[in-house]
């Protein structure tokens, strides 16, 4: 019995057409509430409570060390999240850290020095990815991307992005952050953050095509959907097959799951617009900041979508 030849020749001629204006036909966008979204941004100074509860609630590393007494790594990681969620440098957070002080718990006196150095320590990146991991709940809905880390705002992201350090991260219909990477390999990185993710489905651009990686998003239960590039071939594993030839039998239904990645999109997009360029110099104290700037957006998204749930 001869088996089906696949229409591999009919789907390179199609894949040009999918980004052509006008091809994919959106379905209506999601409404804004804007009452809520308004009080949201006007209630962010509860923030303040929210990072000391939870910073309070981790665990941290007890270091024996002779000497002068080290910070307490928890008011460290209060401090860094304070100035992360004001955008102040260490010399105007320390002013403002005397006045949130008793409200954060804070009791040691912390100065701009004591603050910038609290990014290099280890103690500070073991709580934060705990307060980071509590930020999270997700809806299932799921979009990967990569992004070049600015270090000046004059910095070309699309003639530089070859030398630069990449910004990777999963994020869900929400824009809440499930997992993120600090690297120069974007596939290299989605194929670890993908075992940190629970998920229904995960949405990649032409950028990470690859069997192996199709076939590990199928595998932790979830459903791929990865834009094509325009030589490729559908011969390979069953998710590499199932994922391409449903798109090209049933093409604007696969555009319309595909094309939720735009929260992805939307969320590096305003993730920097934000934010200053990271300033930091050794690659923990960029890691450091940049999971710190991650916290801040995620606890953000949560007071707006709970303050949407409850209305």
């Amino acid at each position: 019995m001869m088996k089906k030849r696949l229409p591999n020749r009919e789907f390179r001629k199609l894949v040009p057409k999918l980004r052509k204006k006008g091809f994919y036909k959106p379905k209506e966008e999601r409404e804004i509430n804007w009452h809520d979204y308004n009080n949201a941004q006007i209630n962010e100074a509860v923030l303040i409570d929210y990072i000391k509860k939870i910073v309070n609630s981790c665990v941290q590393i007890n270091h024996k060390k002779v000497g002068r007494p080290l910070t307490n790594p928890k008011e460290l990681v209060k401090a860094i999240l304070v100035s992360e969620l004001l955008c102040l440098p260490e010399r105007q957070a320390q002013g403002y850290l005397k006045i949130f002080s008793k409200q954060l718990g804070i009791r040691s006196r912390l100065d701009d020095r004591v603050i910038g150095n609290a990014y290099n320590r280890l103690e500070v990146m073991f709580i934060l990815k705990q307060v980071f991991e509590k930020t999270k709940t997700c809806d299932g809905v799921l979009s990967g991307d990569g992004s070049g880390l600015e270090t000046t705002r004059k910095q070309n992201y699309e003639s530089e992005k070859k030398t630069g350090e990449y910004f990777t991260s999963i994020v869900d219909s929400r824009e809440i952050v499930q997992a993120f990477e600090m690297s120069k390999k974007e596939k290299a990185s989605m194929k670890e953050m993908i075992k940190q993710v629970k998920g229904k489905s995960l949405r990649l651009d032409a950028g990470f095509v690859d069997k192996e990686l199709t076939r590990k998003i199928n595998e932790l239960g979830m459903k791929p959907f990865i834009f094509p590039k325009k030589n490729l071939n559908l011969n390979g594993r069953i998710a590499w097959k199932t994922m391409y030839l449903t798109l090209f039998y049933d093409t604007q239904e696969w555009l319309r799951e595909y094309h939720q990645r735009s929260h992805c999109e939307s969320f590096h997009s305003s993730f920097k617009r934000r934010n200053r360029p990271l300033m930091k110099i050794n690659a923990l104290s960029k890691l450091n900041q940049l999971t710190a700037r991650i916290i801040i957006h995620n606890l953000k998204k949560r007071l707006y979508y709970d303050k949407l749930a409850r209305s």
